[in-house]
């Protein structure tokens, strides 16, 4: 091959791997909520998993993301490794569209569809719209790459020499070394097909050969789940075992079918001259067949890569992010719906804090500081955290309604933590009323009583409001109503404090308590108030709509 030659192969090698991740992009992107719907779907059943596996691979165009993935869920404590072997099967099923669309040869198209994809994508402003240009564009990129790939490749159907080393694949062994390490390099099972279909579209490679380079690639495309689960819990690791042991199996299985039976030949029948349809077969029914097998078997396997992975993971502290992974990050729509498990997780820790410190006021209880600070300790570590793993999903590319979503998120996780703070602030008074042995009149402890029940209404209705994502104006009116008796509250509630001293009902102590119990109380209602319009609040609009029904 001459310099220009290597340099147009690996142009198109590039434009392939980047069409390719283009149209996934584009293809997830577009999904949106649809593929956080696909996820959430996911139940112990492992045929629903495998279909979801298959369908999620399809969608974002890459077995090895999908594997990724499911290493973060199980790491995040979100599936078990039950549910993750049938999700990794499906992936391997989901990964052969690629290289059947190539088979199909649509290489003509791709001008026409890279025009077509640019266009939309720059002239058209509707963000749905420029994923599907996206989509389109990386279509046609792919299928230019390919046709760069097969050019630079055909004088090579000259060489005698390269068609004396290409005949050297038939050597089971070393065809599957050879697809095993080119994939395990570039970590994509479905550009190393693409290659391996360059190469046979030039008459290099026959089938003979590709079928062995063909169990190689998907023994490869584990590699990068391995390098994923560095770091992780054992479950975890035991989920990418399960994948390598998966495809190790299936490999070995159609090595035996291949050299005992005649395979091969039953392929060439199927569609005989089509070189690119038969290594597609290959793959697809390597995949489909292996699945097929060992899904009903996978309580085997999930025990075979216990044995590999021994021992058991140590429980998980409280102070940990249960629905959060680094892996998660490949697919934003999907971390953005945990972002918000991991929120709501945040929220109702608060509340607990909230009325763990409201029952310390009122029944006493000086031992359960120690639980409260643990759980304020928690909220801090969340509110960081998260606040980290916004940032990440920030630089992302996300739909317009996650982005909103995930700027008013920086506010709710604070409002979140602040409640927190003034819950703890609510405990250090009731242990202050307790060491001291001040009491309240029985009128303060009912206005207390009276501003804790409205304090609860406010925080549950806000987070409702703001978790379902829509302008319930009924219930907004029914939040900023009660925000204001709150504050009104506190002020007659401050002023009967002051007439209670005056007549001697009450300690100067308990006083300053009882207003420092009232200012905290307060500001609880606010940040919840703003929690509930977190999505809102750069749109006046819809908090003067609010306020003005009646």
């Amino acid at each position: 091959m001459q310099i220009a030659e290597v340099m147009m192969l690996l142009g198109g090698l590039g434009l392939f791997l980047y069409g390719m991740k283009l149209m996934g992009d584009g293809l997830e992107m577009a999904a949106g909520s649809r593929l956080k719907k696909i996820v959430e779907k996911l139940t112990r059943n492992k045929y629903m998993g495998a279909l979801v596996g298959m369908i999620v691979t399809m969608i974002i165009q890459s077995s090895s993301s999908t594997t990724v993935m499911v290493v973060g869920f199980v790491n995040a404590g979100l599936m078990t490794l039950a549910q993750a072997t049938g999700v990794i099967m499906g992936a391997n099923i989901g990964t052969t569209v690629t290289g059947l669309l190539i088979a199909i040869k649509l290489n003509d198209l791709a001008p026409i569809a890279i025009f077509i994809g640019v266009v939309m994508i720059m002239f058209i402003k509707k963000t749905s719209y420029k994923h599907v240009g996206q989509i389109i564009a990386g279509f046609g990129i792919l299928f230019m790459g390919m046709t760069n790939m097969g050019d630079a490749l055909a004088p090579l159907s000259e060489s005698q020499f390269f068609k004396d080393l290409m005949s050297t694949f038939s050597n089971p062994l070393l065809g599957v070394l050879i697809g095993l390490v080119f994939t395990a390099i570039i970590q994509s099972s479905s550009a190393s097909v693409g290659v391996l279909m360059a190469l046979a579209a030039q008459g290099v490679v026959p089938i003979e050969s590709a079928v062995f380079v063909i169990f190689g690639q998907n023994i490869g495309t584990c590699v990068t789940a391995v390098l994923s689960c560095i770091g992780t819990n054992r479950t975890a690791k035991r989920t990418a075992t399960v994948h390598l042991l998966f495809n190790i199996i299936g490999a070995t299985l159609f090595i035996c079918i291949s050299l005992l039976t005649p395979f091969v030949s039953w392929v060439k029948m199927a569609v005989p001259g089509n070189i690119l349809m038969q290594i597609s077969i290959v793959h697809i029914t390597f995949n489909v067949v292996t699945t097929a097998l060992l899904l009903p078997l996978s309580e085997y396997l999930v025990k075979l890569a216990c044995l590999v992975i021994p021992g058991q993971d140590e429980m998980k502290e409280a102070k940990s992010l249960k629905f959060l992974d680094a892996r998660i990050l490949k697919a934003p729509p999907i971390a953005v719906a945990q972002v918000l498990k991991e929120v709501a997780r945040m929220g109702d820790l608060a509340r607990k804090n909230y009325l763990l410190s409201m029952d310390m006021l009122f029944n006493g209880g000086i031992e359960r500081m120690e639980e409260l600070e643990d759980n304020e300790e928690v909220l801090n570590f969340l509110n960081t955290n998260i606040t980290e793993y916004l940032v990440k999903i920030n630089s992302l590319e996300l739909e317009d309604n996650d982005r909103q979503l995930v700027g008013s998120l920086f506010h709710v996780v604070s409002d979140f933590e602040r409640i927190g703070d003034h819950g703890e602030n609510i405990a250090e008074q009731a242990i202050l009323l307790e060491k001291t042995k001040t009491t309240f009149s029985e009128n303060a402890l009912n206005e207390l009583h009276e501003m804790q029940d409205r304090v609860i209404g406010v925080l549950d209705d806000s987070c409702r409001l703001f978790q379902s994502r829509k302008m319930d104006f009924d219930l907004a009116y029914k939040i900023n109503s009660t925000e204001d008796s709150i504050d009104k509250m506190a002020k007659e509630y401050k002023e009967n404090h002051v007439s209670r001293l005056n007549q001697s009902l009450c300690t100067a102590q308990g006083g300053a308590i009882y207003n420092d119990l009232l200012t905290n109380l307060e500001r609880i209602a606010d940040h919840s108030t703003n929690i509930a319009f977190a999505l809102w609040q750069n749109n006046e609009s819809v908090y003067t709509a609010s306020t003005a029904q009646v």
